[in-house]
């Protein structure tokens, strides 16, 4: 696929191209917004939401960097307005700035599944989930992060923090439950 002449056809309005558009990319971009929805329905969603601002602001892209790169960077920006305006998210996410106890930076041994961690990420309080799949999937610094969600550098730190011992407790707990023999009574 020639993106240079996707994106000019799809700039001219032409169905055929918006419709490569998306088939090339919805895919994927599906699986991005799910990492910060609570349920596919919700995903579809933002998903839906953001190839509007995709097709809405295509002049924006400047052929620097990939085309899925920028596409991804609408989803991810969509998502976390849908989580700020949509109810069902916005009341659970806060950002206090209650201090923490140190986490170690140390990852655990583990063998998981990615769906088994995503699926894990996706229990963490909306928050959370949010800054880390911004900090440790997206590859965003805690300042980049600060800024998109109009917080302090240092809650971003501290929620990221938070996240990943949460999913590091639950990992330990178990791998825990997994290594514990069963006992057959008699």
């Amino acid at each position: 696929m020639d993106e240079r002449k996707l994106v000019k056809d799809c700039l001219k309005g032409l169905p055929q191209a918006q419709r490569e558009l998306y088939d090339s990319f919805a895919e994927t971009m599906l699986g991005v917004c799910y990492r910060y929805t609570k349920s596919i329905n919700d995903a579809e969603d933002v998903l839906q939401e953001g190839f509007v601002k995709v097709f809405t602001n295509l002049q924006q892209y400047r052929f620097e960097g990939e085309l899925g790169a920028w596409i991804r960077k609408v989803m991810v920006r969509t998502a976390l307005n849908y989580l700020k305006k949509n109810k069902r998210y916005s009341s659970e996410l806060s950002y206090d700035e209650i201090s923490l106890h140190p986490v170690s930076e140390e990852n655990p041994l583990i063998t998981m599944q990615a769906k088994e961690l995503a699926g894990l990420i996706r229990q963490l309080p909306t928050g959370y989930q949010a800054i880390f799949n911004l900090h440790a999937i997206e590859g965003y610094t805690h300042v980049e992060i600060g800024a998109m969600l109009g917080i302090h550098e240092g809650t971003a730190r501290s929620q990221y923090a938070r996240g990943r011992a949460l999913l590091v407790s639950w990992i330990e707990n178990k791998n825990a439950e997994v290594k514990q023999p069963r006992y057959a009574g008699k």
